[in-house]
């Protein structure tokens, strides 16, 4: 018994080994430029978002208010607070909707993480984002022109806690917070794919993920609900996956249910959307998923 033991732990020791040497550099990268963003760019992204304000751009001002929200470095529940104060100084609410979205799905620290599924991947995570963002402000746009959608009441915007008078020191804090915000999921991530490679046959997950079945992609969205945790955490079991035979549809439509459906940010957004609007957002996610994956499906 200990013997059998032993060795089930030196096999999951193996591959726990392997996948942190392949994910461990693209994880420091990711702190280091996603703290410097937060540091030293995250003021003057939320900045340029204000000033479009100004502008005449109209519906056009989803486009940037896409890109802004992939390149904003906060966490849901720093970005609705924001979002509040756009809305209050006149931000039209397609531009908060596609600016939410896409920074609920994706951030400059996840980008580099997501480096380490490789070239196609990363452009797959990184077009559905803007895309589903895009599709954010646009439905809107069709269906709530005139209508308030948000409820932004009792949201004041965030105090900055990268204040340090020291830019050094500001930056290692805002490290310091971001590996304990990440490191736990990180290193639970791997041992998650960790056990799915070493008890969970490679043909299952081909058969389960692979190809072009719908089916697969519809599962693929639907387990990224409950598995999704933190976006680094996910990046070990997605590599697995994938290795093994999951589709990159599969992967896309996982990529995309899975942070917006994150238990934390679902909390966040019941409060600013109210209980009709949340049950068409999770709609609305489900719905774009299952479309992209079948469509990256056809086109990789």
């Amino acid at each position: 018994m200990i013997e059998s033991l032993h060795r089930e732990f030196v096999y999951l020791w193996y591959y726990f080994d392997i996948q942190f040497r392949q994910i461990f550099g693209y994880w420091v990268l990711g702190i280091f430029l996603g703290s410097c963003v937060s540091v030293f760019l995250k003021d003057k992204i939320h900045g340029f978002f204000r000033a479009m304000g100004a502008g005449r751009l109209g519906l056009a001002g989803i486009v940037p208010a896409s890109l802004l929200g992939i390149a904003s470095p906060l966490c849901m529940y720093g970005t609705i607070p924001l979002a509040a104060s756009f809305s209050r100084s006149g931000m039209r609410d397609e531009w908060l909707a596609s600016f939410m979205m896409c920074s609920i799905l994706l951030n400059p620290q996840l980008i580099v993480y997501s480096t380490a599924l490789g070239t196609t991947a990363l452009i797959v995570r990184i077009v559905s984002c803007f895309f589903c963002g895009i599709a954010a402000g646009l439905l809107l746009h069709l269906f709530f022109r005139g209508k308030a959608f948000f409820k932004f009441d009792g949201f004041d915007e965030p105090p900055s806690h990268d204040t340090d008078p020291n830019l050094f020191l500001r930056l290692a804090k805002n490290i310091g917070r971001n590996i304990r915000a990440t490191g736990q999921y990180f290193l639970f991530g791997i041992f998650l794919s960790a056990v799915f490679q070493r008890y969970v046959p490679e043909d299952f997950m081909t058969a389960f993920f692979g190809g072009n079945e719908a089916f697969g992609v519809l599962m693929a969205a639907t387990i990224g609900v409950p598995l999704y945790a933190c976006g680094g955490g996910t990046i070990p079991l997605l590599q697995a996956w994938l290795a093994d035979g999951m589709s990159m549809g599969s992967a896309a439509a996982f990529m995309i249910t899975g942070p917006s459906t994150k238990i934390t940010n679902l909390g966040a957004l019941k409060i600013v959307l109210g209980a009709k609007n949340f049950v068409l957002y999770l709609v609305f996610v489900m719905a774009f998923s299952f479309i992209t994956g079948l469509t990256v499906n056809l086109v990789v």
